[in-house]
């Protein structure tokens, strides 16, 4: 599917760029007129800015990239691949054009208004803990995310980090956003090791692996569950080396056996012997254990180790999510937590019961499905 190209595109506010998308197989052309209303991000990769439909009055973010003529986008390739409540949708894209022959891709998104990120500062700035419903019913969220794109289409976000979990403040619905960074990982295929933002970085990476699995991503939300505990990152290192000193004085030097998990070549590296710190000290007294069991079973060292994403969500913490009577703070509704798509495929089957509540069961008429299981527990 070819994109249209749009005239002259400055993203400044109150620009207004006009595409048009149908006129294949005798569909009628429509015209499609966007208005920037504000810049919302800028990086190396471009700018993200905050539009409006002028035809149908809603909110968008579009993210413009500059574009190699001689390369597909990669970004866009998976993003057209992906469609699941936890993940930002794409709902059109277009190619633009500068006075200076510069072509530029344009990803038009769903809009969602705030960040994890904001969230943390927030509470951060009021010097007030998060409540445990948000820091659940948000890192259950990314879990299912993560679940989805490393099941069905299997894909690695690789830059998992609070920034780029965007969260409804009405709904309290996660989607994980910018796929810039992602690619589907092939077995035996190298990869670049100098991924995903510092704080949040698998120590696999820090050793330089290019053949690591979706389990960076396993890390990267394990450092974001632990903020969300915390209230502030959990590995603030300042540079690279001082990143893998800051893991260090949590989890311990590596073992030999662990350093040859994250990368063989390193074995006969030697690192002054640090024990591991305990968990339970890591967080305030008051700590659920289940919060920091999870938390331990993210964060290791061996990327084998590492729970799935599936197996994530089948943990205890999130078992309040579960109950039929479970709501927001202000009394509304969760937002949809169950409505899976294909993420549970290939799930261990004695996890399933867990994953899919009795009353979710009932109303879908799976029950039958989970009974046999459901037994065996008992």
């Amino acid at each position: 599917m070819s994109a249209p190209v749009a005239d002259g595109n400055d993203a400044l506010t109150g620009h207004i760029i006009s595409t048009t998308i149908g006129g294949k197989n005798g569909e009628p052309k429509q015209t499609i007129s966007y208005m920037a209303e504000r810049v919302v991000g800028t990086g190396s990769f471009g700018i993200v800015f905050q539009a409006k439909c002028l035809e149908t009055g809603e909110a968008v973010a579009i993210k413009k990239v500059l574009q190699d003529r001689r390369y597909k986008n990669r970004e866009l390739q998976l993003m057209r691949m992906m469609d699941h409540p936890n993940i930002i949708t794409l709902s059109n894209y277009f190619f633009s054009t500068t006075s200076r022959d510069e072509l530029f891709l344009n990803l038009v998104m769903e809009y969602v208004p705030e960040t994890i990120f904001r969230v943390i500062k927030h509470y951060s700035s009021m010097k007030q803990r998060m409540p445990l419903i948000y820091v659940k019913l948000y890192t259950y969220q990314i879990f299912r995310g993560l679940a989805y794109i490393h099941t069905v289409p299997g894909i690695c976000h690789r830059d998992v980090k609070p920034q780029n979990l965007l969260v409804d403040p009405l709904t309290h619905q996660v989607k994980l956003c910018d796929f810039g960074s992602a690619k589907v990982l092939v077995e035996g295929e190298s990869n670049i090791s100098y991924i995903c933002s510092r704080y949040y970085r698998a120590p696999e990476l820090i050793f330089g692996a290019t053949e690591y699995t979706t389990s960076v991503d396993i890390w990267s939300a394990g450092c974001v569950l632990a903020e969300l505990l915390l209230g502030q990152p959990l590995f603030p290192g300042e540079n690279q080396v001082d990143q893998l000193v800051e893991i260090i004085k949590i989890l311990g030097t590596p073992t030999r056996e662990e350093i040859r998990c994250m990368n063989p070549n390193y074995t006969d590296f030697r690192f002054p012997h640090i024990k591991a710190h305990p968990w339970h000290k890591v967080f305030h007294k008051r700590m659920p254990p289940e919060a920091i069991d999870l938390a331990s079973r993210l964060l290791q060292y061996s990327p084998k180790l590492r729970y799935s994403a599936v197996e994530a969500m089948a943990h205890p913490f999130f078992e309040e999510l579960r109950e039929p009577n479970a709501r927001l703070p202000n009394g509304r509704s969760l937002p949809p937590l169950f409505n899976f798509k294909k993420e549970l495929d290939g799930a261990p089957p004695e996890l399933l019961p867990k994953l899919i509540p009795e009353h979710v069961r009932r109303q879908t008429g799976l029950g039958f499905l989970y009974s046999a299981e459901t037994q065996t527990q008992m």
